[in-house]
């Protein structure tokens, strides 16, 4: 568990200095060059969808070779090269280079951590484990947030975007040295051994398959965190509010992350996820339909409860039930069919914000989230607890 613990002040550091920043991109696009929703759209869903791409290719080559750390690594330094990009962009077209290369550092580190955190949980206790590296995520998260909400404060203008942008450095160096402490969890294999990857992928377990195509199916209606940004401005927060908001959402996340994640080891990951789309839908409808501050305000709360219900919630039961060699594979697979769900779902949001505003969209993502939500309940089969010891012939484990 303390290399669990280990991993995670990684992605605190990692995440405080990425947050720092993120939040005030589509502002920082808006203001100092112009750009409309729909442009803001297609930067996020490139991102994002390089990210998920790349994910299940880190999981590849750290399931064929074992080594996680060094992937990892490689990924979390791409973080500060981001930033190092960002402070330096003169356009738009910069800001998306510097996300890019965000991302892939995301797509490259994401299914290799995830698998050391499995790795190193002890039995039974997936869904904690998964759950304290993500509060520790979502706490560097809010953390960041809090940092940028004061320097925002203190003045506006591109001068002041571009110190954060320097600034926000300073904690991806730290994320970094955080690795002195991490243990590899290799086992042994010969690495010029083939993985079936296409043979294990066809006799796929059928929840896992089911889930995948839900996961695909909810992505195409959750659009870009930077929606919900600029939903705040719309009606009447002001920058360093908006921040603020997003503060709040991330630190409701990192304080229910653990204890969601340790009830779903005892009641079921299906349970879970279930209200975790649930909540979504009313996460969604409450940004569609709330014209005032307070819904919005409300609406970003409960987006940290949905966060907490999920995020780690559904990395414990891939990592549950994928195959052994192919766990890393597997939990890039998942990204990336985030990704290729990912950038559609954010230019389908920014058309439709410029054709009718913000109504449609958020409505759009409710109703998927809602279908999806009604699918995992009713498709996949019910079951009770995980535990390691509960163990099927072919090696998956009961939902």
């Amino acid at each position: 568990m303390s290399n669990v613990f280990w991993i995670g002040l990684v992605s605190f550091f990692a995440d405080l200095s990425t947050e720092m920043v993120y939040p005030l991109i589509p502002l920082y696009l808006t203001a100092s060059f112009g750009a409309t929703p729909a442009l803001i759209g297609v930067i996020e869903g490139i991102a994002e969808c390089l990210a998920s791409l790349l994910r299940v290719f880190g999981g590849y080559v750290s399931d064929r070779w074992q080594r996680k750390k060094p992937i990892a690594f490689l990924g979390y330094a791409a973080g500060l090269v981001y930033k190092l990009v960002l402070l330096v962009a003169s356009s738009w077209a910069g800001v998306l280079a510097a996300r890019m290369i965000d991302r892939f550092g995301k797509g490259v580190r994401t299914a290799p951590r995830d698998v050391l955190v499995s790795e190193s949980s002890d039995a039974g206790q997936l869904g904690r484990s998964f759950g304290l590296h993500k509060a520790l995520d979502m706490a560097g998260s809010a953390t960041g947030i809090l940092v940028a909400f004061f320097i925002m404060a203190a003045g506006q203008g591109e001068y002041a975007f571009r110190r954060l942008f320097l600034l926000s450095a300073i904690p991806a160096i730290v994320s970094l040295l955080m690795f002195a402490f991490v243990r590899e969890t290799r086992r042994p294999r010969d690495p010029r051994a083939p993985l079936h990857v296409l043979r294990e992928l066809r006799s796929l377990d059928p929840r896992l398959r089911l889930y995948l195509g839900v996961v695909f199916l909810f992505t195409l209606g959750n659009s870009s965190n930077a929606f919900l940004l600029l939903r705040a401005g719309s009606v009447g927060f002001a920058p360093a509010a908006v921040v603020l908001l997003y503060f709040g959402y991330n630190a409701i996340s990192s304080l229910l992350a653990w204890p969601l994640g340790r009830r779903s080891d005892r009641v079921g990951r299906k349970r879970v996820l279930v209200a975790g789309y649930l909540t979504f839908a009313i996460v969604y409808a409450g940004f569609a339909w709330g014209g005032n501050r307070g819904v919005i305000v409300a609406a970003f709360a409960l987006y940290g409860v949905f966060t907490a219900l999920t995020a780690g919630v559904e990395r414990a039961f891939i990592a549950e039930i994928a195959p052994t060699e192919l766990k890393g594979t597997l939990l890039g697979l998942h990204s990336t069919v985030v990704g290729i769900a990912l950038l559609p779902a954010s230019v389908i949001a920014g058309l439709l914000w410029n054709a009718f505003g913000p109504v449609v969209p958020f409505s759009f993502g409710a109703g998927l989230s809602l279908a999806a939500a009604l699918i995992l309940a009713l498709g996949l089969p019910p079951g009770g607890r995980e535990r390691l010891s509960a163990r099927s012939p072919s090696g998956t484990r009961p939902l």
